[in-house]
């Protein structure tokens, strides 16, 4: 079986590209993944199958050869917002939840672009309080 790196890959839209030992990229998509397996790294080792799809080469029954948890856990410790600076952000945070709060009370949606920016502050304040 050809064995590779995780070049990127993308949870959110489930897919990503391997780059082989031997040269060249693979496609790969979220179901050639393992079952205990929900997103790949970069720089990751795996090994994989190969079939020829319509777009060009696609990885098959992905297997995960090297994890990297103990270098993805130093860098969150290392970008982990102090306590101090977390009181200020939650403190934004809850006024600006008060304020969408205020929105649907009123019987109104959020409009889209002020959904969008709302969804992105919450996923940063999340990855803020657990790395």
């Amino acid at each position: 079986m050809p064995t590779g790196k995780v070049k990127w890959y993308d949870a959110d839209k489930g897919f990503g590209f391997l780059t082989r030992d031997d040269g060249g990229e693979v496609f790969v998509h979220s179901s050639a993944l393992p079952g205990a397996v929900s997103t790949l790294k970069p720089g990751q080792r795996v090994e994989f199958g190969i079939v020829e799809g319509r777009r060009g080469q696609q990885a098959l029954s992905v297997r995960v050869l090297e994890t990297l948890p103990s270098v993805e856990k130093s860098v969150a410790k290392a970008r982990r917002k102090k306590p101090d600076e977390m009181v200020v952000i939650t403190e934004d945070l809850i006024k600006l939840l008060d304020h969408i709060s205020n929105t649907y009370r009123r019987g109104k949606h959020p409009s889209p672009a002020e959904a969008k920016k709302i969804a992105t502050v919450l996923r940063a304040v999340a990855d803020d309080i657990h790395p």
